[in-house]
């Protein structure tokens, strides 16, 4: 399987498809690289590889990319979002 995600990217993308009030959240607070990465990792769904390697998380992650256009996640603009993330100002914490 060839992830063009970093496995911290992969998790929170993950996470965030799992449960929708953390890209509610995300959104909220203006973490707009975070809700960047749920949107590319979204539209890029699950790898068919992965079906064959390990069909149970292949199947919660097209169920859960699934959840997220049906609630609405293909109205956001993944070029606007990445705008806006490099216009943030930088976190120094």
């Amino acid at each position: 399987m060839n992830s063009t995600f970093s496995r911290n990217d992969e998790l929170l993308a993950r996470t965030y498809l799992a449960k929708p009030e953390l890209i509610t959240q995300a959104i909220l607070d203006r973490r707009w690289n975070e809700v960047a990465t749920v949107i590319s990792f979204a539209q890029t769904d699950a790898s068919r590889d992965l079906a064959a390697t390990d069909p149970g998380l292949y199947r919660e992650i097209r169920e859960n990319v699934t959840r997220f256009y049906l609630r609405g996640g293909g109205a956001l603009n993944l070029e606007k979002i990445e705008s806006l993330a490099a216009q943030a100002p930088t976190s120094n914490l």
